[in-house]
């Protein structure tokens, strides 16, 4: 058994606490429950969502972790983030769930019990220290946390201190492989809840790149304009949300060829295109996740139109592929058609056939969206990339074209222009509904748009 309240996480510089300190802190404090203790967001859900998990494992116990804060520098944590499917089971999703974990107990042949074990907020009294000492977890350092029976107000579970957990035997989602390919495919199809959260980021997102539009001015000026761009985004997303769901990319001309690039120290040129591909994650963790790819001029020159329309084209007929019963692979063929043939009417390839265009796209068109940006990355291939769409499922639509500055087998005037076009969408009984269409996909969309908001 573990014993969490005696483990005190303080620094090595801190002063050592003398018997009347100690006792000098613990009295005279008032009574201070949570205000408003309410059920956590989505908790209507999340009782359906356990009884599927269980149903996939009759008798046996099933551990879910929230994990464990991570060093990012001597005695600096990363801001924590609990994983997706305790999240996704137990609708919390605060900094404050670090190293919880949600059990599911057999309680009959066919049917479990749900038990969250957690570190309950630290007594003030009898020599207990944590609430004051401990950088890690005292209350005084980081923010309160519920007790125990505020954490099953908040829930609905039953719920336990963490101590009592001990080390138990059971499928723990961090180690065991099948439940954590369960976990994902359950989550495949998203209820009319998640959808509603991941339009509310896809909006957040919205605002984000008008936000950027409209700084354009202040980032152009600047020596690293990328990172202008990066900081103006993540202010909309920290002020609407929990934070950006992945790291943005804010990729100016020839960096826009780099599919990840995340360094975002450039300068940005007029003459140039900007690639922003970012998403806003909703205090209950689902994300959106969009690109566009802007004349940082405001307006398009002939070369940059013309790459821009190819992907567009692809874009749009990849999207029109999206039904349920369609394989999951068929946008993606749908759009890379369009670009190989187009490719070839350019003269960069001799003819449309076999995967040469993958030079020019290399990586595939879309992905699954929901609380991870790469959600249900654990499904099997057959029940997602290899799979059928079903209604529900929530995914974006990302063709691409990065032409490296460096690559001889095109005109030279090509070289160094990439461009991703990605929205989100979720299938439809009768094909999919673009949730991001309140962002302009034109050319002359697009145009109208930036000017709107530079001059407006």
């Amino acid at each position: 058994m573990t014993d969490t309240s005696s483990r005190l996480h303080t620094g090595s510089h801190d002063l050592p606490v003398s018997p009347e300190l100690s006792r000098f802190m613990a009295g005279n404090w008032a009574a201070s429950p949570l205000p408003g203790v309410d059920r956590v967001p989505g908790h209507a859900v999340t009782p359906a969502r356990r009884a599927r998990l269980s149903a996939r494992f009759p008798g046996e116990r099933l551990i879910i972790p929230a994990g464990e804060l991570k060093v990012r520098s001597n005695d600096c944590d990363h801001r924590f983030r609990p994983h997706s499917a305790y999240a996704w089971l137990t609708g919390l999703t605060g900094e404050d769930q670090v190293g919880h974990v949600l059990v599911l107990e057999p309680s009959g042949p066919h049917a479990h019990e749900a038990i969250l074990y957690l570190r309950p907020r630290s007594p003030r009294a009898g020599g207990n220290e944590e609430f004051y000492r401990d950088r890690r977890y005292g209350e005084f350092w980081v923010g309160r946390r519920a007790d125990l029976a505020e954490a099953e107000a908040l829930t609905g579970i039953r719920c336990a201190h963490l101590d009592a957990l001990g080390s138990p035997a059971g499928r723990n989602a961090a180690t065991d492989g099948e439940l954590a390919t369960v976990l994902s495919e359950l989550r495949l199809v998203k209820d009319a809840w998640e959808v509603e959260q991941l339009q509310l980021a896809v909006d957040h997102t919205a605002a984000g790149f008008e936000d950027v539009v409209r700084a354009l001015p202040r980032a152009l000026a600047h020596p690293r304009g990328e990172r202008w761009i990066e900081g103006v985004f993540g202010l909309r997303a920290r002020a609407e949300g929990n934070g950006t769901g992945y790291d943005t990319i804010a990729a100016s001309g020839a960096h826009a060829c780099v599919l990840h690039w995340i360094r975002n120290d450039g300068r940005l040129n007029p003459d140039e295109l900007l690639l922003l591909d970012a998403g806003v994650e909703t205090d209950t963790l689902y994300t959106a996740d969009i690109t566009r790819t802007l004349p940082l001029s405001g307006r398009f020159s002939p070369v940059q139109r013309q790459v821009y329309e190819l992907v567009l084209a692809a874009q749009e007929a990849g999207m029109a592929a999206l039904r349920p019963g369609a394989s999951f692979r068929d946008f993606h063929r749908a759009g890379m058609r369009v670009i190989a043939e187009g490719l070839a009417e350019w003269g960069v390839l001799k003819h449309a056939e076999g995967d040469l265009h993958r030079r020019y796209t290399l990586c595939s068109s879309g992905h699954m969206l929901g609380l991870d940006v790469h959600d249900c990355a654990q499904a099997r291939s057959e029940t997602y990339l290899d799979g059928v769409l079903e209604e529900g499922q929530v995914l974006t639509v990302e063709p691409g074209l990065y032409l490296q500055p460096d690559d001889e087998t095109l005109p030279a005037e090509l070289r160094g222009i990439g461009v991703r076009i990605e929205d989100d969408l979720v299938v439809t009984a009768d094909g999919a509904r673009l949730m991001s269409g309140a962002l302009p996909r034109t050319v002359d969309g697009i145009e109208e748009w930036m000017g709107r908001l530079l001059n407006g």
